[in-house]
């Protein structure tokens, strides 16, 4: 285990180094705050033992980039100081900063604290190793606009704003809110979906807030609300863009009150939860037509929060279709089911106008449609090949001379479907030669199959 001590005092350090590497420590040492700094970027310590009072950079400062840059989220900052009180180590501890040791240091003390270090070492190193699963198990991909959203969402997880997630119906949101909140204080703590749309206006209030015992007729006992049931944790507000005025109100209420009250009932109940809410449409122009608050809106636009559709998502998309053909081969016991080099193309140049949500259904029917274990294009739905827009999104991470290539083979292929194969029709449209056309074919490995 590697410990890293940083201290002006090169007696500290030389007493710090002897004891702790006849406990069978690895140490390295530095004397001012700019060489203790290089060290951590370079050497990546476990533990680092850091002066407060320091040359050039104080300890303080140090420990609060340590924080900023999420350093004190893979290891544990050990703060040492002689002019040191309570306030300061109140201040350290809420900068990232492990335990508090005072000098002079009694070297007991120093390896008792070393000994719980190591425990919440491990605890760290646990939750990295969580965090990853948790993405590759759920946030599938690694295109930039999902790069950018995994940042987005691991930066909002720890604190308690409002989050409002912006895509595409079957974009993933829900997906999204739960995983903010696996990765949140709260997780423990009950996630609780609602889809504002899916409920009739005069059922919405009482399905949020819940009721109390003839409260209204058919009310034959008192029941709970979604914010109720959330309480400690989250409560996810799909489709919150489709919610009535009059709910809409309560609920800035309960945003900016932190209270509920059933239907039927004057007393006010506390509620500690988070919100996290979704939408397809464009709620500022929801704004301008008068069917959404505008109070509202900025109370739940504190952290936007936009998911990328399908079609922007370049390889991402054979990613997940290689996902789902694993999921449901294994769901209905069959030898993995792939798709043909043909197939993969018509997955990247298609549309996806009902984004994941499509493709999962795509992939279920064609796994137990399927007669053999490679899926060609004539197992494709016809609405696959019809004529789509154009995205030039996936182009861009590739090389002019290879963007060029793929896209003059994806037109060969969409002109020779267009014509259902007759070459010479092909080559007209395309106004070029047949021989020419032949060549083509031939350098992208276009055959009658991909046609």
């Amino acid at each position: 285990m590697k410990i890293l001590i940083i201290d002006d005092e090169a007696g500290i350090r030389e007493s710090l180094s002897g004891i702790l590497e006849d406990e069978g420590y690895s140490i390295s040492t530095a004397e001012s705050g700019n060489e203790g700094l290089e060290k951590i970027e370079t050497e990546n310590p476990d533990i680092i033992i850091l002066d407060l009072f320091l040359p050039g950079i104080p300890g303080m400062e140090i420990l609060k980039q340590l924080l900023r840059k999420k350093i004190t989220e893979k290891a544990v900052v050990i703060v040492i100081s002689g002019h040191g009180n309570i306030q300061t180590a109140v201040e350290a501890i809420k900068n990232g900063a492990f335990d508090f040791i005072e000098k002079p240091i009694n070297f007991e003390k120093l390896l008792s604290v070393l000994e719980k270090a190591k425990k919440q070492l491990s605890l760290l190193k646990e939750t990295v190793i969580l965090k990853e699963k948790l993405f590759s198990e759920t946030i599938i991909g690694n295109s930039p606009v999902m790069e950018k959203l995994k940042r987005e969402i691991e930066a909002v997880a720890p604190v308690d704003s409002t989050v409002i997630i912006y895509g595409e119906s079957g974009t993933g949101k829900e997906l999204v809110a739960r995983t903010i909140h696996q990765l949140s204080k709260r997780s423990s703590a009950p996630f609780v979906p609602i889809n504002c749309a899916a409920i009739p206006d005069n059922l919405i209030e009482a399905e949020l807030f819940g009721y109390e015992k003839g409260a209204f007729t058919g009310a034959n006992a008192r029941k709970k609300g979604k914010f109720e049931i959330a309480d400690g944790g989250t409560i996810f507000l799909d489709e919150i863009g489709d919610m009535p005025l009059m709910a809409q109100s309560k609920l800035l209420r309960v945003l900016e009150d932190k209270v509920i009250e059933k239907i039927g009932s004057v007393e006010r109940i506390n509620v500690d939860v988070r919100v996290i809410s979704a939408t397809n449409k464009n709620l500022e122009k929801a704004i301008e037509d008068g069917s959404f608050r505008e109070d509202l809106y900025y109370r739940l636009n504190v952290i936007p929060i936009h998911v990328p559709p399908l079609r922007e998502r370049g390889n991402d998309i054979l990613l997940l279709a290689d996902y789902f053909l694993s999921k449901f081969s294994a769901d209905y016991k069959r030898e993995k089911i792939k798709l043909s080099e043909s197939v993969k193309e018509i997955f990247l140049t298609y549309h996806w106008p009902g984004n994941i949500r499509e493709l999962k259904n795509l992939i279920e029917r064609l796994v137990i449609l399927a007669k053999k274990e490679i899926i060609e294009p004539e197992d494709l739905p016809e609405n696959m090949f019809a004529k789509k827009r154009f995205s030039i999104n996936r182009f861009l991470s590739m090389p002019l001379k290879e963007a060029k290539e793929k896209f003059e083979k994806e037109y060969i292929i969409a002109t020779l479907k267009e014509t259902k194969g007759d070459m010479k029709l092909a080559a007209a449209k395309m106004q070029i030669d047949l021989s020419n056309l032949y060549r083509k074919m031939n350098k992208y490995g276009i055959g009658n199959d991909t046609v």
